[in-house]
């Protein structure tokens, strides 16, 4: 079996229905699960299922004689180009879950993204089905780092590296300060900027504040992650268990 197949190494195996669990796992609707049964393609420990309701372990399940697809949950490594938004709604264009198989685009709880890169912003994103991984990775008292390179339109000054590190300092609009962040000139104009918390349009806004106007953004790296050589638009899986050890290990889509 694939890694991916086995069982859920923080706990003991969870028993579901099959139709529950196949409809989960975005293999088809809970209706049509009856349908796949009949048909013979769905096995229980090696055995034809011959109901729907019938709980069972996912480790035994198998669906024309394949493990189920990542019954424990997904965690990704994305390269998010630009052009793509984060939200599911299709009404603010194409979206990023468009880059996955469709089975995972059908899944429940759906994969979504561990905070958000706006349109115009690459680099890496996380993407889970993980909700209670969501709240921990986007909370403001965990502190994540996030390592971003931005060029600007105009020469940028060496006095805002202070002002970044500040932590006094307040975005239009908003009345609780900004936590401190680094910046890291690269270029006259071009900059790192690393921050450990995730408001709205933070880099370019914090950007604007000074009189400079961000052309491009990329995120380098979400704590210790980074892309590596990572294609635009292709992503790398990540065990479950991944931010609660040091060192993080996937493999390429």
């Amino acid at each position: 079996d694939p890694p991916w197949a086995r069982r859920h190494p923080h706990g003991p195996a969870v028993m579901r229905r099959l139709d529950q669990l196949l409809a989960n796992l975005g293999y088809c609707s809970r209706r049509e699960a009856r349908t796949w049964i009949e048909d013979g393609r769905v096995t229980v420990g090696g055995k034809n299922a011959d109901d729907a309701g019938r709980k069972a372990a996912e480790a035994d399940v198998r669906v024309d004689g394949e493990p189920l697809d990542h019954p424990a949950g997904l965690l990704l490594l994305l390269h998010k180009p630009t052009g793509l938004v984060c939200s599911h709604e299709e009404r603010e264009g194409p979206n990023v879950y468009s880059l996955l198989p469709e089975r995972w685009r059908r899944r429940h709880p759906v994969v979504t993204s561990v905070g958000r890169l706006d349109k115009d912003t690459s680099g890496l994103l996380l993407l889970t089905d993980q909700s209670a991984l969501v709240h921990r990775l986007t909370s403001p008292r965990h502190k994540v780092p996030k390592v971003y390179r931005a060029t600007v339109d105009r020469d940028l000054s060496p006095d805002l590296g202070p002002v970044f590190a500040s932590g006094t300092w307040t975005l239009p609009g908003e009345t609780d300060p900004c936590a401190p962040a680094v910046l890291e000139l690269v270029g006259p104009r071009e900059a790192r900027v690393t921050l450990t918390e995730g408001r709205y349009h933070q880099v370019r806004r914090m950007f604007a504040v000074h009189g400079a106007t961000v052309l491009t953004l990329h995120r380098e790296r979400f704590g210790d992650l980074s892309l590596d050589a990572l294609p635009p638009g292709r992503w790398r899986e990540l065990p479950l268990d991944t931010f609660d050890r040091p060192a993080a290990a996937g493999r390429d889509s």
